[in-house]
């Protein structure tokens, strides 16, 4: 995707890596995450790194954009590798446009012509994608620095993410006032916690944009990874993805994850919607609908290491990015560069569009309610 980003020159701390390997020991033992500079923004804001660790997941998060740099995991010998795509220094995350590892906010995914009508005004928001408006517009959630505080809660350890989106911005109302907790438990799940609430009438969709390669970011591609969704329906886009209203079944079409298969067995298909998206980027609608607490609805194994991930969530939808966008220009942490299908996004969230779509689950949000999610990660190998 080519979209309009602000550019800023970041410096980055070439040091720290000790201090890394340092801070992962330490927060293996329970201890609170370990924080260091990671770069510094062209108006002179720091950004850090925080590294924490438990049950033997390892994980490190950007104060910018509340981007989540590295997610390692064992494999079934025991080896650990990174399985998240994304950047080893500031100035790629500044000037990126794949959202690699990002908080979305204030709307995640994609909003037709960046334009929504609630209680009668019509809202022009920030548009970034063509004619549309994707994952809170061109200066979202996923370019802001957030205030981070760390915490231990008896066996587990943990970031919470503070940030106040002013009325307007990005052409959404009402003033938000947001948290989003990252945990990882005594079992090494790492589970999302997102709190907002607002002084006016208001859309809100937040989720997580991490691209997964449970093989290890740089690998190559993840078409053999398999797939489960727990998803007899998805809805089906335009030519511009926004969807069309329709709940299309997914039996007999290669959307079909209810019974596990290889991500790469379907997707060259000649399916006018996987031409349309260049694979699977699409909403899928969750059997359970919303839920009161989060319920499974994915699962993903990589058959080489043998690396499984487990979703859990109370939202009525999974987007599915199969990396359709990903053109060879970009290079990993690992010094690899990633081209068409090297990673996938599975977003829990609310549906695309659906402030214009009435017969979508709602994302309004109001002065006196309390918007809250969970999402839920289980690592795990076999």
């Amino acid at each position: 995707m080519e979209l309009n980003r602000r550019t800023v020159i970041a410096g980055t701390a070439a040091a720290g890596l000790a201090a890394t390997a340092a801070g992962t020991a330490h927060a293996s033992s329970g201890r609170k995450p370990v924080k260091e500079l990671f770069g510094t923004l062209a108006d002179g804001t720091k950004v850090h790194r925080w590294s924490l660790a438990n049950g033997g997941t390892r994980l490190k998060v950007l104060s910018y954009g509340g981007i989540v740099q590295s997610l390692e995991i064992p494999d079934r010998h025991g080896r650990y590798a990174n399985v998240s795509l994304g950047y080893d220094d500031l100035a790629a995350y500044v000037a990126g446009t794949t959202f690699f590892g990002a908080t979305i906010g204030r709307y995640g995914n994609r909003i037709a012509k960046g334009r929504f009508t609630l209680d009668g005004r019509t809202y022009q928001l920030s548009v970034n994608d063509g004619e549309n408006s994707l994952h809170g517009g061109a200066e979202g959630f996923d370019t802001k620095v957030w205030d981070v505080e760390p915490f231990t809660a008896g066996p587990d350890v943990g970031l919470r993410l503070y940030r106040t989106s002013p009325d307007g911005e990005m052409g959404y109302p009402g003033t938000l006032r947001t948290k989003v907790t990252y945990t990882l438990t005594r079992h090494g799940d790492w589970r999302i916690d997102y709190d907002a609430v607002t002084d006016r009438p208001t859309v809100v969709n937040l989720t997580n944009h991490t691209y997964y390669n449970l093989a290890g970011e740089g690998s190559g591609s993840i078409y053999d990874h398999e797939l489960w969704l727990g998803a007899g329906r998805y809805t089906p886009t335009d030519a511009g993805l926004i969807p069309t209203g329709e709940l299309a079944r997914v039996a007999h079409t290669p959307f079909d994850f209810t019974r596990t298969k290889p991500i790469g067995r379907d997707i060259r298909v000649g399916h006018a919607q996987l031409v349309a998206a260049k694979g699977y980027d699409h909403n899928f609608v969750l059997d359970k609908g919303v839920t009161a607490r989060p319920e499974h609805v994915v699962t993903l194994r990589d058959p080489g290491s043998g690396r499984t991930l487990r979703i859990l969530t109370d939202q009525p939808g999974v987007q599915f990015y199969s990396g359709n966008f990903l053109d060879g220009t970009l290079v990993g942490p690992s010094g690899h560069t990633y081209r068409q299908g090297d990673g996938l996004a599975l977003e829990t969230q609310h549906f695309p569009d659906s402030p214009n779509e009435p017969s979508f689950p709602s994302t309004v949000l109001r002065p006196g309610q309390r918007y809250r999610t969970t999402t839920i990660h289980t690592f795990g190998a076999r």
